[in-house]
């Protein structure tokens, strides 16, 4: 079973429930799935074909919905890139992932041409039409440039399915690593099916559910619980091009949404909204349940959200490499500040150095098993070796287990700090400093921020007292996108070290 063949039983049962609504526009399964068609039969037309790599560029957005599944239909592999990302960070995903075509929101266009002549292994770019007025003709790919509507308009309205293998590649998601450069997590048709399913079971997704997809559906997050997650069961997705508080109200009450998923910070923007309690109470009035995942969830603000709302949140924890992990009970105790018990198709334990199982409050590297699993990292076979032992995936996250099976994760063996529910590696930014002529040595830490759960700061040594904080954040800014830019600078004279020569982080964190 696929995604795509369990969207044709949706249909047959629902032709006419709505599978998604954006803008006030309501789109049926069956209408749905002919634009998959569509779609899917004009790609065939260009030439694609299984096993072929289409780059995914884009915002939450029927164009992104409808692409996903039309790719995967025709047995290509999807490989979604954040829009936000920089021409110097989307050009490394495209050569990096093999990339044959490029579909984008024409904004995007810009930012490919800046690029045009590094990626002329492209053979197609595919606009996908905004509001924005675009003269297509000025770009220097404009040979190679292909609009969206032109696969609407030639496909057929009924196309059969590739043959495909629950093996077979579906998705790759690139996620950045130590060494300072994304790793593609490749996903099979079986992962993408059973992650999906294993969140639709464990929150009791049904046809009536109305879930907020405001999450950004490049991300695995959003992929998993907030989009496909609610259609393998029927229900309907509220589409949401990006997340605004007061849309979330709006679009909740409107339409009588059931299901919200969102990373720790969205809650807290909502909680903290100026729009009066009692309007956000009754907005979230048919809201049944919260699902939330991405990075740690304080208690005090979890207690203060659902004392509000009068909804319960559900703390979960998934990786790009295996999504979701676990998830508190629906129904049962639900244990805040815990990441829950595995969700089904799904099992995790905590390990020692030895990959041996420890006991109940023993702390050890948290690894997880199961059919939402990432295959491999994309051409990769070291790291995926080191990540994938015995058919477990070492997720890097230090964990216990309590004697009821719940799970908590205690900290991060990996360095990574985590903004806005986004995992930012200070390797990847610690090269673009060092890249920069008059920086000799940088460290990137973490600490604690009030709104993004952690901001990024460079410590740094400079041989120009000259520069300043801005024109190092300007020098980032040119090659990474703004999350993953530093909040700050602090300039210093030497980083500490160990006897080996090591930058003690620790004690760079205690006076920053």
């Amino acid at each position: 079973m696929n995604i795509n063949e369990q969207l044709s039983i949706m249909v047959q049962y629902n032709p006419h429930h709505p599978a998604y609504i954006f803008e006030n526009q309501v789109t049926t399964y069956r209408e749905f799935l002919i634009e998959v068609n569509r779609v899917a039969s004009g790609l065939r037309t260009l030439g694609y074909k299984k096993g072929d790599h289409l780059a995914l560029i884009a915002w939450n957005s029927p164009y992104f919905l409808v692409t996903m599944y039309a790719a995967l239909k025709i047995g290509a592999v999807i490989i979604p890139i954040n829009p936000m990302y920089t021409p110097s960070e989307m050009k490394y995903i495209l050569e990096n992932g093999n990339v044959s075509a490029i579909i984008a929101m024409d904004v995007i266009l810009k930012d490919l041409d800046v690029i045009s002549d590094e990626i002329s292994f492209v053979r197609h770019i595919i606009s996908c039409p905004t509001n924005s007025d675009i003269a297509h003709n000025t770009y220097s790919f404009a040979p190679r440039l292909y609009h969206f509507s032109h696969l609407i308009q030639s496909g057929d309205d009924e196309m059969i399915q590739s043959q495909v293998e629950a093996d077979d590649p579906a998705i790759i998601l690139y996620t950045s690593g130590t060494t300072g450069h994304p790793k593609g997590a490749v996903l099979s048709h079986r992962s993408v099916y059973y992650g999906a399913k294993s969140f639709a079971e464990h929150f009791n997704i049904k046809r009536g559910d109305r879930m907020i997809t405001t999450l950004p559906m490049y991300h695995v997050f959003s992929l998993m619980v907030a989009v496909n997650g609610p259609l393998v069961h029927g229900a309907t997705l509220l589409l949401m091009q990006d997340f605004s508080p007061n849309k979330v109200f709006r679009l909740a009450k409107a339409y009588q949404a059931t299901v919200f998923a969102g990373v720790p910070t969205m809650f807290s923007y909502l909680l903290q909204n100026e729009t009066d309690n009692q309007v956000k109470r009754e907005s979230f009035q048919s809201i049944r349940c919260c699902a939330s995942g991405g990075a740690p969830f304080p208690v005090t603000l979890i207690e203060e959200f659902e004392k509000l709302f009068q909804v319960p949140v559900i703390e979960g924890y998934g990786l790009t490499e295996a999504a979701p992990v676990s998830f508190n009970p629906l129904h049962g105790p639900t244990k805040h500040g815990s990441i829950g018990v595995p969700v089904p198709y799904m099992k995790a334990r905590v390990v020692n150095e030895h990959g041996n199982a420890v006991g109940v409050g023993v702390e050890g590297e948290l690894v997880v098993q199961g059919e939402a699993m990432m295959t491999a990292y994309y051409q990769q076979p070291e790291d995926t070796a080191m990540a994938m032992r015995d058919g477990w995936f070492y997720t890097g996250d230090m964990a216990i287990q309590d004697e009821d099976g719940y799970f908590y994760i205690i900290d991060r063996k990996k360095d990574v700090i985590i903004v806005n529910g986004y995992n930012v590696y200070p390797r990847e930014i610690e090269e673009v400093l060092y890249s920069h002529p008059n920086v000799i040595e940088v460290a990137i830490i973490g600490g604690p921020h009030p709104d993004s759960g952690e901001e990024v700061i460079g410590c740094v040594v400079v041989d120009d007292k000259t520069i300043t904080e801005e024109s190092l954040t300007n020098y980032c800014k040119r090659y990474l996108t703004s999350y993953k830019v530093p909040n700050r600078f602090e300039f210093m004279d030497e980083l500490p070290r160990n006897t080996t020569g090591k930058i003690l982080k620790t004690v760079l964190k205690s006076h920053v």
